[in-house]
């Protein structure tokens, strides 16, 4: 064995090993019991940041740890390769958005593998490639079929620099996320899945997710937001069609004292012709915020349309305004008002001078005066005609039913989910297998001409997608009649990609979406990443998912059975970011101690849910602490080592104890890993383990036992977290095997007898002193033993003991 630690060798040596062997890549042939572990996989952005390298070291560990236990663990990775960027990189470079992807994914491979990821490379996939989003456009045009996909023109939050729809998520105080560009409101025709008709299941399937932190399952409930209220139809003698509202609260339909519609409503639009101040106020609202953060903070502002509709039960002549905190792409883009029972109807109403009718009264004896704010709680319902007396709640179930006799309304559930809007107008995407024929409408591209490719052939300069003028991909033959048509130029939402490709993973090779194998690995086991993905990628995937499940591809419901969110990685306090400039390059830090060391301090220096603080001397202290592993193996190793049997018959006590030790940080560490999934903590064991044996000096055949166990023990219990090392400190240790095939080590109950323990002992609640006593000793015995202590009886010094209180085989309190 080398007497000191070179881990640049050791880690290139071993890295090389186990491409060799080919030993972390699987087959669903195995009788083994399957574990499928995945990380969030990457946008390949050009290099590693730090929490990349967190994220996929907890789930390294956790694999490698799965593997230990017995099981057949897959762990795949890919690349999340679409998207924005690239189109901007390649205007920027000057190359192709394909090339810069490529490039980038090679580079980001490599650092992967140095930092020695068990990755099954088999199974490696990118979005962008051809073979990949074949199977996503054909699932696109078996949900078309099945009438699950569908085409209209929405309002939409429009990036005139990118020239592309965001996401309301992807517009912060009003400017778009990449570019920072002030956002507009515009019309335009996009493709929808209907992840509204899967509503009920993916809330009500929130239970079935025990391994999910409940923040996130709370944050996906409230996103889907299902609730019960009545649809009801407010008159309009000035337009064909009535204003259709929903409202959770009917028991307060008779103290509504105007209506709001959205700006693109057909009503403002009408109210808009002729009238110069309606139209300046609807052209501002296309550029207002609409993430729900800045809805619920923004001015509130409005114009009376001077439209009047007709109140569904009292027929009274209601005053429509025009504001801007209704949607039009949010339920019927139309909002019944009742300012007093609603504090932002409230706040509008006063600042307008518009009527405030109190309906709803205490019950309880509780404040309900309107004339500083509404009054929300519910309670008995007066000023309301036939249905004074009644609570809210009954009067929901009267009004409801008076309504729906009347014609004028309907019970309903609506949930606050919308459909999910798929168009992007980019280039670097996957594009849209429809084509449009003047005679035939709108086609879906034959399962033979899948997939539809990406041209290379393009000029990227930012104005529009390249795609729209492209002459051979935007005209094309309809398939039906051969007349001259049109090809689809949006591409997918990149969400589409990575809604399914954990379900590819496990089909990689397969010559169609998913084959048998699907169903043997999924659901994933284990997810990780971090929570910032909590709504979006996670809705989506659990709602793709179940598309997959109801076609026949996949058999769970569910696509993660336990999910884990990381926290984030800060410097000095802050989030790392390149903007902040405060990023640490894991490049160089591999480079400068090893990826072992790395990892070692990523996993020890928080819990995986918290955020990590960076420390460079935190770095500093887990490359010391392999160097003292380092040195304990190569010292008991060149003493001669041990490989005989320990003769537990006639270990002394100090052997015991250190032996105790052994096993107890065993205990402990197999509890961390395999149920509380802390590895801080199992660090920590080990460390104090090591220092045990830097102060054993016993040089005894038995003692050589001990050590050989306890430095064997440590390397595997480590192995998880820093394979390389282990790997040859296995190897220098005696072992022919390879210590990625070892498995986990069992506890010696015996070992962990005590024939003494060591009790704390306080005095008002301040530790005093220590006791030794039999393992076996009564409660009696102990508050003996502790009232006879020469040092506790000085700080007792005479005084009347009130009460003694033992806890077993922890501590003994006496109280003064």
């Amino acid at each position: 064995m080398q007497e000191n630690y070179q881990p640049l060798l050791i880690e290139q040596d071993v890295q090389a090993t186990w491409e060799a062997s080919g030993v972390f890549n699987v087959s669903e042939s195995s009788t083994q019991e399957k574990y499928y572990c995945l990380s969030m996989f990457p946008y390949p952005s050009g290099r590693l940041h730090m929490g990349h390298v967190r994220n996929y070291t907890i789930g390294d560990v956790i694999s490698r740890y799965q593997r230990m236990l017995g099981k057949n663990v897959m762990q795949p990775m890919g690349w999340d390769a679409f998207g924005l960027p690239a189109e901007n990189a390649a205007m920027q470079h000057g190359v192709h958005p394909a090339d810069w992807t490529y490039q980038n994914i090679d580079y980001m491979r490599d650092q992967l593998k140095q930092l020695g990821f068990g990755y099954d490379w088999n199974r490696e996939l990118a979005t962008c490639d051809p073979d990949y989003y074949k199977w996503e456009q054909w699932f696109f045009l078996k949900l078309l079929d099945k009438g699950l996909v569908y085409k209209k023109t929405a309002p939409v939050n429009w990036c005139p620099t990118d020239m592309t729809v965001l996401a309301n998520e992807q517009v912060i105080d009003g400017c778009c996320w990449r570019c920072d560009t002030k956002v507009e409101r515009k019309e335009i025709a996009q493709w929808f899945l209907k992840i509204t008709a899967y509503a009920d299941e993916l809330l009500a399937s929130l239970e079935t997710l025990d391994g999910w932190p409940e923040q996130v399952k709370t944050m996906q409930a409230n996103w889907i937001g299902r609730s019960e209220g009545v649809e009801m139809d407010f008159q309009v003698p000035e337009l064909s069609q009535p204003l259709r509202i929903y409202t959770t609260r009917p028991d307060t339909l008779m103290g509504v004292t105007y209506l709001a519609v959205a700006a693109e409503h057909p009503l403002a639009l009408k109210a808009s012709e002729g009238n110069e101040s309606i139209a300046n106020f609807i052209e501002e609202c296309k550029t207002m915020e609409t993430s729900e953060a800045a809805m619920e903070t923004m001015e509130k502002r409005g114009i009376d349309s001077g439209i009047k509709a007709l109140h569904p039960l009292t027929g009274e002549a209601v005053p429509v305004w025009i504001a801007n905190f209704v949607l039009m792409g949010y339920g019927t883009g139309a909002v019944m008002a009742v300012p007093a029972h609603d504090q932002r109807d409230y706040e509008f109403a006063n600042k307008y001078g518009i009527a405030i009718k109190q309906v709803i009264f205490s019950k309880d004896g509780e404040a309900d005066d309107c004339s500083e704010h509404a009054f929300t709680a519910k309670g008995v319902l007066g000023h309301s005609g036939d249905f004074d007396g009644l609570t809210s709640e009954q009067a929901f179930v009267a009004i409801s039913e008076t309504l729906e006799k009347a014609d004028k309304g309907v019970r309903k559930v609506n949930f606050r989910l919308r459909d999910w809007g798929v168009s992007r107008q980019r280039y670097w995407g996957a594009p849209i297998p429809v084509i449009y024929c003047d005679d035939c409408g709108t086609v879906p591209v034959p399962e033979k001409d899948l997939p539809v490719t990406l041209p290379r052939d393009v000029v990227l300069d930012g104005s529009q997608s390249p795609l729209v003028a492209h002459p051979t991909f935007s005209k094309v033959d309809c398939p039906c009649c051969a007349k001259p048509a049109r090809r689809e130029t949006d591409t997918f939402d990149t969400f589409m990609e990575s809604s399914w490709y954990f379900a590819r993973f496990a089909s990689s090779k397969a010559d169609s979406m998913l084959d048998e194998s699907a169903k043997y690995w999924l659901p994933v086991d284990h997810y990780i990443g971090g929570i910032e993905h909590a709504i979006l990628h996670l809705l989506y995937a659990r709602f793709y998912t179940k598309l997959l499940r109801d076609e026949g591809l996949v058999v769970c419901d569910e696509p993660f059975k336990r999910l884990l969110t990381q926290g984030m990685v800060l410097k000095d306090g802050s989030k790392m970011s390149k903007s902040k400039g405060n990023t640490v390059d894991p490049q160089e830090l591999i480079a400068q101690y090893g990826a072992d060391t790395v990892r070692l301090f990523i996993m020890f220096a928080a819990p995986p849910e918290q955020s990590l603080e960076w420390s460079d001397s935190g770095v500093e202290g887990a490359f010391r602490f392999l160097k003292r592993l380092w040195r304990q193996a190569y010292l008991h190793l060149e003493a001669g080592g041990s490989t005989r049997v320990l003769d537990k018959a006639t270990l002394t006590e100090e052997q015991k104890v250190v032996r105790r030790q052994v096993h107890q940080t065993l205990q402990k560490v197999t509890h961390d890993m395999g149920v509380r999934i802390i590895f801080n903590t199992a660090i920590a064991a080990n460390m104090e383990l090591v220092n045990t044996l830097s102060k054993f000096t016993d040089d005894s055949d038995n003692a050589k036992a001990i050590r050989q166990e306890a430095l064997e023990f440590i390397v595997l219990m480590l192995a998880p977290i820093v394979p390389h090392i282990c790997h040859q400190l296995w190897q220098d240790l005696g072992h022919t095997e390879a210590l990625v095939g070892a498995s986990w080590p069992a506890v010696d109950e015996s070992a962990l007898a005590q024939d003494t323990i060591d009790l704390m002992v306080q005095v008002n609640g301040k530790l005093r002193s220590k006791i030794s006593v039999s393992a076996d000793a009564s409660s009696e015995v102990i508050q003996a033993m502790a009232l006879n202590d020469e040092t506790t009886l000085r700080f007792i010094d005479g005084q009347a003991i009130k009460k003694v209180i033992v806890v077993p085989n922890k501590l003994v309190n006496i109280v003064i």
